[in-house]
């Protein structure tokens, strides 16, 4: 499809105005997966300017389009690839799998996984790790493709601009509907996590708000957003309220019915790269109250 600018505008504006049944959210999305060409040139920024007599192509599908899930696999388990484009990768960690490789001898990792899956295209192909997951918890996670991305990203999360939520599953019902866990943590000589306090220089600040979605007798669904990205930041706060996730014997759960801790990360939003217009990718939680 090909339009013919009549008046200079720029480019987000300009798709707004001809595609005008089609959400913000879905026209960023045709920027940031290559469909968007000016005079024969792939435009990925929202704000690019347009002139009179510019022609504009919008193509069905973008040359780096999104490729099979079932080319990421860890053992026979498949990670879904939820979007990918010249900038960054989107999968769906199952859970018991590591993010990344603690020592050389680990291969079966999500990281090395991702980066076998972007050689089958290019052999100087590149994986590079934004941010982590706990190996047991699930769910969505950034990738970059380059390390202009992954700078640009990393700083995100740095300065606390990426809203990250997630889904628990706990023990019994808290006696609040929602509110806010700061803690200091610090990882022992052993890798374990434990509180600790602000005069601790080797602490670390975590910072968790909560909400009850609904509960039964037994259980909560919790939904969680977090400022902080400590490793076990979610599952202490829980701890902390005296209602551990289900299946984290670890931090004092009584039960585990689904042989793993029910802690999933949900959705993930963040500036994009190449277009410094917000995103948000989500997954659906897998959990119901037991």
């Amino acid at each position: 499809m090909k339009i013919t600018v009549d008046a200079d505008i720029e480019l987000l504006p300009f798709l707004r105005q001809n595609f005008p049944t089609s959400s913000s959210n879905k026209l960023r999305k045709m920027l940031t997966t290559g469909r968007v060409n000016v005079n024969n040139v792939t435009i990925h920024k929202a704000k690019y300017s347009l002139r009179k007599n510019d022609v504009v192509e919008i193509s069905k599908k973008s040359s780096k389009s999104k490729k099979s899930s079932n080319e990421l696999s860890i053992n026979n388990l498949k990670i879904d690839l939820i979007y990918e484009d010249e900038s960054i990768l989107i999968v769906e960690k199952p859970p018991k799998v590591l993010s990344v490789a603690t020592d050389k001898l680990e291969s079966n990792t999500l990281h090395s996984k991702c980066v076998d899956y972007l050689k089958q295209a290019d052999s100087k192909g590149w994986a590079y790790i934004v941010h982590r997951l706990d190996k047991e918890t699930s769910g969505i996670m950034l990738l970059a493709k380059h390390k202009a991305a992954k700078n640009y990203l990393q700083q995100q999360f740095a300065e606390r601009l990426v809203y990250r939520i997630y889904h628990a599953l706990v023990e019994g019902i808290p006696n609040m509907k929602s509110g806010t866990v700061t803690q200091f943590l610090i990882e022992d000589k052993h890798l374990n996590i434990k509180p600790s306090s602000r005069s601790n220089n080797n602490a670390k600040e975590a910072i968790t708000h909560w909400e009850v979605l609904s509960s039964n007798s037994e259980s909560s669904i919790i939904r969680v957003m977090i400022e902080t990205g400590r490793r076990h930041q979610i599952r202490m706060a829980m701890k902390s309220l005296g209602h551990p996730i289900v299946g984290d014997t670890v931090h004092g759960a009584q039960t585990d019915p689904f042989s793993r801790i029910c802690l999933h990360a949900t959705s993930l939003e963040f500036l994009h790269p190449q277009t410094d217009e917000p995103v948000r990718f989500e997954s659906t939680q897998p959990f119901t109250t037991l």
